[in-house]
């Protein structure tokens, strides 16, 4: 008996061993409040898809060319931009969700659709901005409930208000971005749509702090 059962756990050791490790890519949804730069929302992608590959490790947010007044009165040039380093450990992470490879590409697909070189890049500050780009980027993620028009010029509020309504899809992380990148770092992997790295939304007579740049 005794042996039986030791071959028996024996060749499940086995099957777990030969089995592919488990993979996802995790979408990260951040923001930033007012200081020294418009207020922002974007996402970052980290991780391995199921189907394998190199792992991804890319953010990206959508935002105004330029904040000027102009901003103030309709449309103006946008474009989707990876945020620096520095501007990410300044800003928060306030929860993740695990995409399956279909709503990765979804989400991918989105931020082709809103790049200057393959979509269409306009920005509006009421109709078109970071949170709308978001939003749209959290309802191919899966999530149900992303709907709150009363915020659509508010990330972290908006961004709470999703986790708050999608409790059973979400982790809630709420961390500092310094903290969280220190236990979440960098992957060697690739950039799946090539966008500027940029600080997001440096308000006029501004300049971003070293660790920015």
């Amino acid at each position: 008996m005794i042996a039986r059962a030791l071959a028996a756990l024996a060749a499940g050791l086995l099957t777990l061993a030969a089995s592919p490790a488990q993979a996802a890519v995790t979408m990260a949804f951040w923001s930033r409040d007012f200081g020294d730069y418009f207020p922002h929302a974007f996402f970052r992608l980290r991780g391995t898809l199921d189907a394998g590959g190199a792992p991804v490790d890319a953010s990206y947010g959508f935002t105004a060319r330029s904040v000027t007044p102009a901003i103030l009165f309709g449309n103006v040039a946008g474009r989707i931009e990876r945020p620096k380093l520095g501007y990410m450990q300044g800003s928060k992470v306030r929860f993740a969700v695990t995409l399956s490879d279909a709503q990765y590409g979804a989400v991918l697909a989105l931020v082709r659709e809103w790049d200057a070189t393959t979509g269409d890049s306009t920005y509006n500050l009421g109709k078109r901005n970071c949170v709308t780009f978001v939003r749209e980027a959290a309802r191919r993620a899966g999530l149900t409930t992303v709907d709150f028009p009363k915020l659509m010029k508010k990330p972290t509020s908006f961004l709470r208000a999703v986790a708050a309504a999608n409790p059973a899809q979400v982790r809630v992380i709420e961390q500092d971005g310094k903290t969280y990148l220190a236990e979440h770092p960098p992957l060697d992997g690739v950039v799946p749509v090539e966008a500027p790295v940029a600080t997001p939304g440096t308000l006029p007579a501004k300049k971003a702090d070293e660790s920015e740049r």
